[in-house]
């Protein structure tokens, strides 16, 4: 037995204590890429975000002290979930909170809005090193306006698979991470879509990032929450436990959880919330 640290288990009182647990082979894949040494935090200012957002909270930036931000899962607007209506949960269930969900490259919105950039086909094939900077650099934007907060990031279903790339490759660049329904190994994610829709376009070669590569550079320090539902068809919580086992070993303290009879459609439901405002409560003060 190998002590996974500060991994916990949904139904646990404590979501950030120890648990012991079998030393998988997924985890034993990724033993030595979980522990790399983190690259060193971000410190650059980017431009102005181009990237659609919209801001909820009643805090002024100057008083905001967690600032959320939520990235939306694949698929169009009426067939993903809401991303707007979990910020403005957010925004009013965290204390001194501002929550801004931002448009991923290339994706508009019922209201026609829309980021530039290139969508993609919604094959696995949109983690790009390209849209992920995109996501990074309005993040950048929104770390200097709201300058005394901490950033929590909320990614859903291809949003989680930014948010987890985004966590490994810029790790100065959030505070704490909830990833919901996260194809966060993407080969097996690939496969298991292509069994299911054949004729669907998942056997082309992509450029994606696999969250589970990068997870050797997230910042011991990042604090995680990782959702799935138990009947979730798209993103099964293999996916999820693969990832949150290589966040363990790197020392993150992880929040692992399995939803009891929910299927992939799981950002608004209250577990979500419940795990973003336990994840806030738990971070640091911003000195």
């Amino acid at each position: 037995m190998i002590r996974f640290p500060r991994l916990s288990f949904a139904r646990r009182a404590s979501p950030f204590s120890p648990r012991r647990f079998p030393f998988g082979s997924a985890a034993c894949a990724l033993l030595v890429a979980a522990c790399t040494p983190a690259p060193a935090p971000e410190t650059a200012i980017a431009p102005a975000a181009k990237l659609h957002l919209e801001t909820f909270g009643t805090a002024r930036p100057a008083q905001t002290r967690t600032l959320i931000v939520v990235l939306h899962g694949d698929g169009d607007a009426a067939a993903r979930s809401d991303h707007y209506r979990f910020a403005a949960e957010a925004a009013r269930a965290v204390p001194e909170s501002a929550a801004v969900a931002l448009l991923r490259p290339g994706y508009g919105d019922a209201r026609g809005n829309r980021s530039p950039g290139e969508r993609g086909t919604d094959t696995g094939d949109n983690f790009t090193s390209d849209r992920i900077a995109a996501v990074g650099d309005a993040i950048v934007a929104l770390r200097h306006r709201y300058g005394e907060a901490r950033v929590v990031i909320v990614g859903d279903a291809g949003g989680a698979a930014i948010a987890a790339n985004l966590a490994g490759i810029r790790p100065g660049l959030i505070d704490g991470m909830v990833l919901v329904g996260c194809p966060c190994t993407l080969p097996e994610w690939r496969a298991l879509m292509k069994a299911q829709a054949p004729a669907g376009g998942w056997g082309s070669q992509v450029a994606s990032l696999d969250p589970l590569k990068t997870a050797g550079g997230v910042a011991p320090s990042l604090r995680v929450a990782v959702l799935v539902g138990a009947d979730d068809k798209v993103t099964p919580a293999a996916l999820s436990r693969a990832y949150a086992e290589a966040l363990a070993l790197r020392g993150v303290a992880t929040d692992y959880r399995i939803v009891p009879g929910k299927g992939h459609d799981l950002l608004n439901d209250p577990e979500v919330l419940a795990a973003t405002t336990r994840l806030a409560a738990a971070l640091p003060k911003k000195i």
